[in-house]
């Protein structure tokens, strides 16, 4: 028995000096040090390093506001220190934070404690969005999911400085003493996308839209160069919140500036071009009795009201709908899809890589052999669809001389940290549409609508203004049994010196375009602050 212990205690003694000696080995082994070490350390993102887009005089449309917050290690004192400072709706994620036993950010106000590291974080996006529907969202992965981002996503990833926080804790989460955290960058490609949009504007057309639009588009083009200096889609989204509008019956992810709509009478001076290029009598008096009959179907004018003697003129201004009947049926299918064509109809525009308008559809002059699908086109009517965007090139076409100037929606790539433009991207189709006589002719009678004609709603406060109202049936009715409909303005102001063409479109409405004249008239109104004495873009 005595030799039996006296061999167990040798082995035990054994055991004891070599698992002594193992654990002083590993202790001066610097690499497993390291190893133990870099286990403690952790990178906690304050941004996502992704690129920025600016408007066209370089503001920046995103990562352009920081939100204080605080570096809170995972431990249960911490929980407890905040939990009074936490909305009750963010408790549960607060703990889900605490539960992952790396520190994280917490956004705080001014009087928050500030016992805790402070640090600011980039947001992507303004606390009240811009252009959302077209600078888009991404998903929580950082990556783009619609819009200029999606589009973009590639080129904008590691565009800017990331910017991240370094810290050591202990396994108990708890900052290690002398390892104070701290910021490390590492700097981007400076890539970067400036659009047409400028700022200002933009801002002042969403305000009115939030103001006065439920559904629809407000465009600002500038005349001479094409460029949408506005673009507004509503309703609106969070793009820091998409998730809570995937559900809205609204459709809020719908950009509906570049997408497509029946026209109704805006698309009216198309046809009054036509007949002036082709040389026919516009002063020829034609009398509307109320109602028209093509091919065994009765075409009537707004509430069969007829209008008596009318010419082009005061056919554009009271929107006679037989009187376009009559003349789309001398003109043909042939000429109306060839000016129709040559002004941006049935043509879809590049916004950036993949990102595209809605073409809208163009019935053919095959189609319009048709009298009834000519008919009904010729008020803009049946098959005919287009959006905001074209109808803006159109009209734009008419206050730019007769030259059609494909919208532009990005300037081009840029370089964020020398704020300069690394490749252009504005290079427009241009395009004689109709002579400069022509175009003056419809100026002065667009004009003529909204002083003397149906769109008087439209004249802004200063200065004077001129375009065409349109109210287009889509067929659809609300829960009362009324029709929906989608109500237009589009038009330029000044009328006499054109520097902006703006559209506005409401869909789904049940009255007519009053509303969306009114709209208009707001618009062009703020934009007089935009031009010096000389009627120039300031």
């Amino acid at each position: 028995m005595r030799a039996r212990a006296t061999a167990l205690c040798a082995m035990l003694l054994f055991v004891f000096m070599f698992i002594t000696g193992r654990v002083a080995m590993l202790s001066a082994n610097r690499a497993y040090a390291a190893a133990a070490f870099a286990q403690s350390a952790t990178y906690t993102p304050l941004d996502s390093g992704r690129g920025n887009l600016y408007d066209c005089h370089f503001t920046p449309l995103t990562n352009a506001v920081k939100r204080k917050c605080l570096l809170i290690p995972p431990t249960r004192e911490s929980y407890y220190d905040l939990f009074d400072l936490v909305p009750a709706e963010s408790r549960p994620e607060l703990y889900d934070s605490i539960q992952k036993s790396r520190p994280f950010l917490l956004p705080v106000t001014g009087d928050a404690d500030e016992s805790y590291p402070v640090f600011y974080q980039t947001e992507r996006y303004l606390p009240v969005p811009i252009a959302q529907h077209l600078i888009g969202y991404l998903d929580g992965e950082g990556n783009g999911v619609s819009g200029i981002e999606a589009a973009c996503d590639e080129y904008l990833a590691g565009g800017d400085t990331l910017r991240r926080i370094y810290s050591i804790t202990s396994a108990q989460g708890e900052f290690l003493d002398g390892a104070k955290p701290r910021v490390v960058e590492s700097q981007g490609t400076g890539n970067g996308v400036m659009l047409t949009l400028d700022a200002s504007i933009q801002r002042v057309c969403e305000g009115i839209a939030a103001e006065m639009l439920q559904k629809g588009s407000i465009v600002v083009m500038e005349t001479r160069t094409g460029r949408v200096l506005a673009s507004v889609s509503m309703p609106a989204f969070d793009p820091d919140n998409a998730a809570a509008s995937i559900d809205a019956e609204d459709s809020p992810f719908l950009n509906r500036s570049i997408s497509a709509y029946s026209v109704g009478s805006v698309f009216k001076p198309l046809l009054a071009a036509a007949a002036l290029e082709t040389g026919a009598d516009t002063s020829e008096i034609y009398h509307c009795t109320g109602s028209i009959t093509v091919a065994d179907h009765t075409y009537r004018c707004a509430y069969g009201k007829g209008h008596g003697d009318v010419d082009l003129a005061s056919a554009l201004e009271q929107s006679c709908n037989c009187y376009f009947i009559q003349l789309g049926l001398k003109l043909g299918g042939s000429v109306i899809e060839q000016y129709a064509l040559r002004t941006g109809f049935g043509e879809s525009t590049t916004i950036v890589g993949s990102l595209r308008t809605a073409s809208g559809n163009l019935p053919s002059a095959e189609d319009l052999e048709n009298l009834g699908q000519l008919a009904t086109v010729s008020f803009g009517q049946g098959d005919l669809l287009a959006t905001p965007v074209q109808v803006t090139a159109f009209m734009n076409a008419i206050a730019n001389g007769g030259v059609y100037v494909a919208p532009s929606f990005v300037q081009g790539y840029v370089n964020g940290y020398t704020k300069t433009v690394t490749q252009s991207l504005y290079a427009p189709v241009m395009r004689r549409a109709f002579s400069e006589e022509t175009a003056e002719a419809l100026r002065q009678m667009l004009a003529g609508v909204v002083e003397n004609g149906l769109g008087q709603g439209a004249q802004p406060t200063t200065g004077k203004a001129a375009g065409k109202t349109g109210t287009a049936q889509t067929g659809r009715t609300d829960a009362d049994g009324n029709e929906k409909m989608d109500v237009w303005f589009s038009g330029f102001y000044p009328a006499d010196a054109p520097r902006y063409t703006i559209t506005v479109m409401m869909d789904d409405e049940v009255q007519g375009s009053e509303e969306a004249c009114a709209v208009f008239a707001r618009v062009a109104s703020a934009l007089a602050y935009f031009l010096d004495d000389t009627g120039s873009d300031a």
